[in-house]
């Protein structure tokens, strides 16, 4: 069996707006340690200061990918596992806003983008500086017509890779109900056959994009999109082969050593269900449209949720497999797991001094939570706690929906009453 290798392509620094001070290098790199993830996301490379330090601190491997140079005198997997550390490679990664006018409407659209290495990146720095202000956020927001990004991103070099990010999201995405399109070919045009992938988002997971047969073509990733150190890894993606940038790009081009998602339960994205936080309605899409895209409380606009929006695009029913896709998983996080069992917030010291205990057994949270056997487990953590994993593995869950921006619950509170949701692994 091929060995598997995880990558999170979607992350912001300390330079984006709401996120923690402490998304440094050094931290990110023990965090994927921590998370089991390989490869990882700098974010950010438009600000000038981010630029600054990923020049300063990282170096580029054989592998096309970097490393972070003080880790250059590890010289074995041993000796970065005795040190808390391991091989983490970091990608040229950022995501850029844009908002724009086209055919007399204002579009929304987030887009991820990823440079085969740093030189490349000041080169498309250089010009996105004379249209933007890099230097406002680490998330930029240029007024530029996404097909026109494309056009200068391709002609710098064709192993750059535009993903549409969150693309069911309702305010900034590629379908976005207050903010999108109606298909790719509206968004980027003449660009449209460079776009081989798509982020699916918290709010949504593969099989809620097979029902729409228009987006067969494409590979469908799964990223964090991380604010936080804890939240690294939350969602990611895995291949096998090569660590490297080639065997990555021809991946997620083409879908040959993908191997499977990592997913949230989608109905824990803060956009899942259509809704009205304010007055605290929230909606399926089939009790949706009884309403007609207003609060039946204040009479003002819901906000139309990613389940909604991709029922109304949807060509194929709901629990088609699309011809050769990439297998999936839903998980739940470690420290959510760790919380609804003990009873305690995910942030206290005894979820932390648990999910350590954890880690320290088994290597990573990824590794934990799919892979370790039940009595090991029960060994390390206690029979409730390894009981709890095992539901997450298998779909006996309990779940509150998000909706119009508050994110949903997934728990496995209590054995007796977990709930089998009704499709999960693939």
């Amino acid at each position: 069996m091929n060995k598997i290798f995880y990558a999170d392509l979607h992350i912001h620094s300390k330079y984006s707006r709401a996120t923690s001070k402490k998304m440094e290098l050094e931290e990110m790199s023990q965090w994927c340690f921590k998370k089991g993830i390989h490869i990882i996301a700098t974010g950010d490379f438009t600000h000038p200061a981010w630029i600054k330090e990923l020049e300063h601190k990282l170096v580029q491997a054989k592998n096309g990918l970097y490393v972070l140079k003080q880790r250059l005198n590890i010289k074995s997997v041993s000796q970065a596992r005795n040190s808390k550390d391991t091989m983490v490679y970091f990608i040229p990664a950022t995501e850029i806003s844009f908002i724009y006018s086209k055919n007399k409407r204002c579009y929304r659209i987030h887009l991820i983008v990823i440079a085969p290495n740093l030189d490349l990146v000041k080169e498309l720095n250089q010009v996105l500086g004379k249209i933007g202000n890099l230097k406002a956020d680490g998330r930029p927001i240029l007024g530029l017509d996404v097909e026109e990004f494309a056009k200068i991103v391709f002609t710098l070099d064709s192993r750059f890779i535009l993903i549409p990010a969150h693309i069911w999201t309702p305010w900034f995405s590629l379908f976005g109900s207050r903010s999108g399109f109606d298909s790719i070919e509206e968004c980027f045009g003449e660009q449209s056959k460079k776009i081989f992938a798509l982020e699916t988002g918290l709010s949504s997971d593969p099989i809620i994009n097979w029902q729409w047969s228009a987006l067969d073509k494409f590979q469908l990733i799964s990223n964090s999109d991380a604010h936080s150190l804890e939240k690294i890894g939350r969602e990611a993606n895995a291949f096998t082969g090569q660590i490297s940038f080639n065997n990555l790009y021809h991946s997620l081009k083409t879908g040959r050593n993908f191997a499977y998602t990592i997913e949230f339960y989608p109905e824990e994205g803060k956009y899942h269900y259509t809704g009205h936080r304010l007055c605290k309605i929230c909606l399926s899409p089939k009790e949706a449209k009884k309403y007609k895209g207003i609060c039946p409380k204040c009479k003002k606009p819901l906000t139309i949720g990613v389940a909604e929006r991709a029922d109304q695009l949807a060509d194929c029913v709901f629990g088609r497999k699309k011809k050769n896709f990439i297998p999936y998983k839903n998980l739940i996080p470690l420290a959510t797991i760790l919380s609804s069992v003990i009873g305690v917030g995910e942030k206290t010291k005894t979820v932390e001094k648990i999910y350590n205990q954890i880690i320290d057994s088994f290597e990573n949270e990824i590794n934990a939570l799919l892979n370790v056997n039940i009595k090991d487990l029960t060994e390390c953590a206690g029979k409730e706690i390894a009981q709890a994993i095992l539901a997450g593995r298998e779909g006996r869950v309990e779940i509150k929906p998000g909706f119009d921006g508050e994110y949903g619950k997934v728990s496995v509170k209590s054995i007796q009453s977990f709930k089998k949701v009704q499709i999960q692994f693939f």
